[in-house]
């Protein structure tokens, strides 16, 4: 490779998968499922050597923009592009946008596809595909990574390897894609050889993926295009048009483009990758005892074997007498459900939806630009909320006509304003808010600040709320 690739990473999804830990506003890919860094730092830092990879793209749902930011920020990445997506529309319209940005700058450019919240253990081979796929692509190939399989799967779809690409030693011709076949379908493509999963990783030229969406896929690359066209710069971001990318067709790129192209190649690689798409997954690559069990977090367990238990700190898990489970437990939720029958959480998740549970989208634990805040209790009159409110970021100058508001400072250094007055607040310091009075909260140290917030009204809901002056350029808390 003599030219640096530009990583493209898909972070979107809808949190459904592994619910109860994953929710729709801060899903899979922002937890430390597999290490002490969450999926999306560890596919950001997987692109990461100045000498083979150029900033990273980073195509995101709008909702997770601060989440993403600051955890970019925790692993040094100052350099990155971050796309917000207005609405999702799967694969192909991100692609296409990705595409367009850097075939603006040189359509030679190659660019590697991949999504956020992949697991990835071997990491030397994946590099050597993309090696591989970086020299196919260089002759007008759009390449996919064939991973090798080790078990029959019927949750992915696959990929037939054909005949070998000449001059790409390790790359091959797509003579199919398949889509997720039954148990014993699976087990004769094991048994045969030839077969791979489809991992959802693309390398290709810029300009040849567009020039193969302007045949195969003319709308979407239409409607991504207008959506940039009229994209505007939002702080750190960029916002795509909501009204232009809203009319992109919803496709993956595998459907919109891949099938579809003659100049499809694949590269078979073996590197130890999981999508980590329901709990079991979790459960394969964990680290199980000699009874079978992968225990995360505080979990006590008596005559327990094959089961996956996992609890958020503060939360013990106990089982006795019971076979291949799955347990989760976080504050607000638990979930038990036979290991086999981990991926049908989404039906969970339906019905709480359906019922209009916020459970579904959200954690008890809410983060914002400047930080988190998580319900501690709340009854009539009152709400008792834990705020973390990060170095050097300050929270919106606003008033509450509905509410008042205690703030008790149990760590750091609280800058506190009140109207024209301005003042510290030290440890077990305190101050009152009353209803009406216009208010900012600001942590202007280097260490992150904690309080306890108690409101109390007559009203305490969110929309309670009137901005005079944020940072972060919001119009909603």
């Amino acid at each position: 490779m003599t030219r640096l690739i530009h990583p493209v990473i898909l972070s979107g999804g809808s949190g459904t998968r592994l619910w109860p830990l994953s929710r729709e506003l801060y899903p899979k890919q922002m937890h430390a499922l597999a290490g002490e860094r969450s999926l999306l730092q560890q596919t950001v830092l997987r692109a990461a050597d100045p000498e083979l990879f150029a900033p990273p793209v980073l195509i995101a749902n709008d909702e997770h923009r601060f989440v993403i930011a600051e955890q970019l920020r925790q692993i040094g990445i100052g350099n990155a592009a971050i796309v917000l997506e207005p609405v999702g529309r799967n694969t192909a319209p991100a692609a296409a946008v990705a595409a367009l940005i850097v075939a603006r700058q040189d359509p030679e450019a190659l660019l590697l596809l991949m999504p956020s919240d992949h697991v990835i253990g071997d990491e030397p081979a994946f590099r050597r595909a993309i090696a591989i796929a970086a020299r196919a692509a260089d002759q007008g190939r759009l390449m996919t990574f064939g991973i090798a399989p080790d078990r029959p799967e019927t949750g992915f779809g696959y990929i037939r390897a054909g005949g070998a690409l000449a001059g790409c030693d390790g790359a091959h011709e797509i003579e199919r894609f398949v889509e997720k076949p039954d148990l014993d379908t699976a087990i004769g493509w094991l048994k045969d050889g030839g077969y791979f999963w489809n991992g959802g990783i693309f390398l290709f030229r810029a300009g040849d993926l567009i020039e193969e969406m302007r045949a195969a896929a003319p709308e979407i690359l239409e409607a991504a295009g207008r959506a940039l066209d009229k994209a505007r710069r939002d702080l750190d971001f960029v916002r795509l048009d909501r009204d232009c990318f809203a009319a992109c067709p919803s496709k993956s790129i595998d459907y919109a483009v891949m099938e579809h192209t003659r100049r499809a190649g694949v590269v078979p690689v073996d590197m130890k990758w999981s999508d980590l798409g329901s709990w079991t997954a979790l459960w394969s690559i964990g680290e199980a005892d000699l009874a079978g069990n992968v225990v995360q977090g505080d979990a006590l367990i008596a005559d327990t074997r094959g089961s996956y238990l996992r609890a958020e700190p503060g939360i013990l898990v106990a089982t006795v007498g019971v076979r291949d489970l799955v347990v989760v437990a976080t504050r607000d939720a638990v979930l038990v459900a036979p290991r086999e029958r981990a991926q049908d959480v989404k039906l969970v998740v339906e019905k709480l939806k359906a019922q209009g549970n916020d459970a579904a989208t959200a954690h008890r634990k809410v983060f914002r630009p400047w930080g988190a805040y998580e319900s501690i209790d709340a009854g009539p009159g009152f709400q008792v909320k834990h705020i973390t409110v990060l170095p050097g970021q300050r929270l919106s100058l606003q008033r509450h006509g509905r509410r008042a508001e205690h703030w008790v400072v149990v760590r750091g250094t609280a800058r506190v304003t009140q109207e024209e007055r301005v003042f510290d607040l030290h440890e077990n310091q305190s101050t009152y808010i009353p209803p009406g009075t216009r208010h900012r909260l600001e942590n202007a140290t280097d260490q992150p600040l904690h309080l306890i917030e108690v409101q109390s009204g007559a009203y305490l809901g969110e929309d309670d709320i009137e901005r005079f002056d944020d940072v972060y350029g919001r119009t909603d808390q």
